[in-house]
């Protein structure tokens, strides 16, 4: 029997995973937790772990670095068919919560729609309780 590697639901940029590393030596272990509500909860935010507590049944899809990244239990009902690449780009994002913002950086997601085959052999999600 043929064993497969599960596909994983999260991978992060090169330039993302180095503001990362500047975050990690400034604040310790960290977070990520997107929201699917408006301004703040349309990108990434970024939090020393424990700074944020996920709602229950919230989605934990993958880690960076070995920090959690929780979603939003509905934004994971709509987007749970989508592959998420974590980046990074320059400026200010809606507010100013997360961690990466006084570096006048922002987190951002890019999504691709998982293939068929891929859809067979996802990693699996943890639920807040």
């Amino acid at each position: 029997m043929e064993i497969k590697n599960k596909v994983s639901r999260l991978s992060v940029t090169e330039k993302a995973l180095e503001v990362i590393w500047e975050l990690e030596k400034k604040h310790g272990d960290l977070m990520f937790y997107q929201a699917g509500g408006c301004c703040e909860g349309t990108q990434p935010q970024c939090f020393e772990k424990g700074g944020y507590f996920p709602r229950m049944n919230d989605a934990m899809i993958g880690t960076i670095n070995g920090h959690e990244f929780w979603i939003d239990r509905d934004l994971f009902e709509y987007w749970q068919y989508s592959h998420f690449d974590l980046d990074i780009s320059e400026g200010f994002g809606p507010g100013g919560f997360s961690l990466e913002t006084p570096l006048g950086k922002t987190f951002k997601v890019h999504y691709r729609l998982f293939t068929s085959e891929e859809l067979k052999n996802l990693e699996d999600v943890k639920r807040s309780e």
